[in-house]
């Protein structure tokens, strides 16, 4: 979602810039597949790794360390 959320609003401000300063700017699709890309694949990083890392801890260690 953030990475979604993020080509939306670069997008928005590109045109928005563009209309109000004048300048001309350029939105590429690879540009935005591969800030989408990038995005996931953190997004998939940092979810899978700390729940995989809990998944393998004893419950009773756990509770006992928390």
């Amino acid at each position: 979602m953030g990475g979604l959320i993020g080509v939306v609003i670069g997008g928005t401000l590109a045109a928005i810039v563009s209309r109000v300063l004048g300048w001309p700017t350029l939105v590429s699709g690879l540009s935005v597949l591969v800030s989408f890309a990038f995005a996931t694949g953190i997004g998939i990083f940092f979810g899978y790794y700390p729940a995989h890392k809990a998944a393998a801890l004893d419950p009773i260690e756990a509770l006992r360390y928390e």
